[in-house]
């Protein structure tokens, strides 16, 4: 797919984003022992869009940090204050908690000329010092859920090491200077054995042109929502793979289509048959364990772009 077919800026975007996890966690909830987020309800897994932001922020600075306007704002372990000290030093306006509105608009457009996440996502940042104002991007995510329900595992493993000498039980006697551990550590790791998860989001041109954003934007959103999973891996998230991006393309700027109309039309469901057509109960473990079914049908003025599919 080439991606220069849908990265005309005065046009509206919605797109259905289709990704798996493999014997990972891939949004772990700290208020349940960092087990994979799941909806009480229905036990469908959950990826919080603020997660799938983190993972497009941290592949444009990593493949584009050193470009002009691709820095990223919010940072892993940033500080925004000082990020938006930098955009008053770059106006030549020095440290006030009381600016005025012309100043606050020129910082804000500086923000959204340097920061990729700024102008793409937008941000508040209207603190008292170094206030940069809002700014209301015109990339929005939803969460994605699974497609069936998950069943989150927490395992047992040991360490065979200590961090200090009488960390360990039974161990209360033993000097500073020890040089063996007698025995590990107990812990503990979440995980699913495996989940099809389908997140949504939208573009919309008019918040763009307040923005600022750029050709060259667009065509790193689809980049990175492809291959950002590459960029993530760690023993945490197990194996994460972008199955399936479905992109509709309108012709007006203000949409051909109502968006959840046109979303509806590509489904993900289980895939029925075997080989010998025979009805399977298995429990998934691939994407091949699934379908993609797109109705062909489309509104007049929309197009549909399948950047990725199985």
């Amino acid at each position: 797919m080439n991606l220069k077919e849908i990265i005309d800026v005065n046009k509206r975007y919605d797109f259905k984003l289709v990704f798996d996890v493999i014997d990972g966690n891939p949004n772990g909830d700290p208020d349940a022992g960092n087990l994979p987020r799941v909806d009480p309800e229905t036990m469908q897994g959950l990826v919080t869009d603020v997660a799938l932001k983190r993972k497009v922020r941290d592949y444009i600075q990593t493949t584009r940090g050193d470009q002009p306007g691709f820095d990223i704002y919010i940072k892993n372990r940033g500080i925004l204050t000082n990020e938006q000290r930098k955009a008053y030093e770059a106006i030549g306006e020095e440290d006030s908690e009381t600016k005025s509105s012309k100043v606050i608009a020129n910082v804000r457009d500086w923000m959204c000329q340097q920061y990729f996440d700024t102008r793409m996502f937008g941000a508040v940042m209207s603190t008292t010092k170094y206030n940069a104002g809002q700014v209301r991007g015109p990339v929005q995510l939803t969460f994605a859920r699974s497609i069936e329900p998950v069943t989150p595992f927490d395992m047992t493993i040991t360490r065979v090491a200590l961090t200090n000498a009488n960390d360990g039980k039974n161990q209360t006697d033993v000097s500073e200077d020890e040089t063996e551990a007698r025995h590990g550590q107990m812990g503990r790791k979440a995980y699913l054995p495996y989940g099809m998860y389908e997140a949504y989001g939208f573009y919309t041109p008019a918040f763009a042109i307040q923005t600022g954003v750029r050709e060259a934007d667009l065509e790193a959103l689809w980049e990175s929502l492809i291959n950002m999973w590459d960029l993530d891996h760690s023993a945490a998230r197990g194996r994460m793979a972008c199955r399936g991006l479905y992109v509709f393309a309108h012709d007006s700027k203000y949409g051909n289509a109502p968006s959840h109309q046109l979303l509806d039309k590509v489904v993900i469901k289980r895939n029925k048959t075997m080989e010998k057509g025979e009805k399977s109960a298995h429990v998934a473990r691939s994407y091949k364990d699934y379908e993609v079914l797109i109705e062909s049908k489309l509104q007049q003025g929309v197009s549909l772009h399948q950047v990725v599919t199985f």
